[in-house]
């Protein structure tokens, strides 16, 4: 019986999950951390999260056919010794976007609104109800900028519409137009989009052309009362600049739910900020969603296992494989 891993942590009711949907057609691997890959000797298809899977546990894995990411960021997959392998890389598109829409949606709404200073005040006794009048705002009559367009990005432009923000975006593929009259956005080039946004929101996978895109420079495109969401990745931002930005009021502040190096260090100098407001990589982690993405991985697995082709949307490795799956 062909075998299937959940590598990395999961929610308790994800393995029951993924076992009534298979009803008996293969068997469940459950390997939590790094120190049990000698386990995935005898798997065929993998269901990855938070784990990364490098070149030596790929070659180690002779019977695998199929590495599926619990969510769409792959950049913790060696995707090139994968395709070697003749092994295919699959996302699962959509599946999140509307919890990491939430939670980017909540980033705006807690910087703007004051919500942990006013709340860290109440647990210590204080009733500050004029104390943040003057540095409270409603997401109404601003502009969204966001970078990267795809599914979050428009469930984000979904949601800040419905607040009364106007929405521009830049993405390296430009939308249809007709795409862009449907969700009420304006297309401008990534420093047009910078210097006009009152809210900034990423939503962009880390590739080698996004590392660091977000730097000194564009930075200091923004507006000084502008804010920062990253729910994508956190090596898009270069962070010590984002710091000192942030440090020296340059911009007014950033919601980040995720960082270069997690987790976040000790002596981050995030954690010392008081125009921050910082959550463990957690966008997608919502008890409701956990459904849509064990179908989404299921989906991909017996296409692989039937040897029928993957879709483009979430095939991410065809490059390097030596024919098309």
């Amino acid at each position: 019986m062909e075998k299937i891993a959940l590598v990395g942590t999961y929610g308790a009711d994800v393995r029951p999950m993924l076992e009534m949907r298979l009803k008996g057609a293969m068997g469940v691997e459950t390997v939590a951390n790094e120190s049990e890959f000698d386990r995935l000797a005898d798997v065929e298809y993998v269901i990855l999260r938070v784990l990364a899977m490098k070149r030596a546990t790929i070659e180690a894995m002779p019977r695998l056919k199929l590495i599926q990411r619990w969510g769409v960021g792959f950049d913790k997959v060696d995707i090139a010794a994968a395709g070697e392998r003749g092994v295919p890389v699959a996302i699962a598109p959509g599946a999140n976007a509307t919890p990491v829409s939430e939670l980017a949606l909540l980033l705006m709404l807690a910087l703007y609104r004051n919500l942990v200073k006013l709340h860290n005040g109440m647990v210590q006794g204080r009733w500050e109800k004029e104390k943040f009048i003057d540095n409270s705002f409603m997401i109404k009559g601003k502009t969204v900028g966001l970078i990267g367009c795809g599914a979050i990005g428009r469930q984000v432009a979904k949601k800040v519409r419905a607040f009364g923000a106007e929405v521009v975006y830049y993405d390296a593929f430009r939308l249809p137009e007709t795409t862009e009259q449907e969700l009420g956005l304006t297309y401008s080039e990534l420093d047009e989009v910078l210097a006009s946004a009152d809210i900034v929101s990423l939503h962009l996978p880390l590739l080698d052309s996004t590392r660091g895109m977000i730097g000194r420079r564009e930075i200091a495109l923004m507006k000084p009362s502008a804010v920062l969401i990253n729910t994508a990745r956190g090596g898009i931002v270069d962070t010590a600049a984002l710091a000192e930005a942030l440090a020296g009021k340059r911009i007014a502040g950033a919601g980040l739910d995720v960082f270069d190096s997690e987790p976040l260090a000790a002596d981050s100098p995030l954690r010392a900020l008081d125009n921050v407001v910082l959550t463990p990589h957690v966008g997608g982690n919502t008890a409701d969603m956990s459904m849509d993405m064990v179908d989404i991985c299921l989906e991909n697995i017996f296409a692989v296992r039937d040897g029928r082709p993957l879709s483009p949307k979430v095939l991410v490795n065809r490059q390097y494989l030596k024919k098309d799956v």
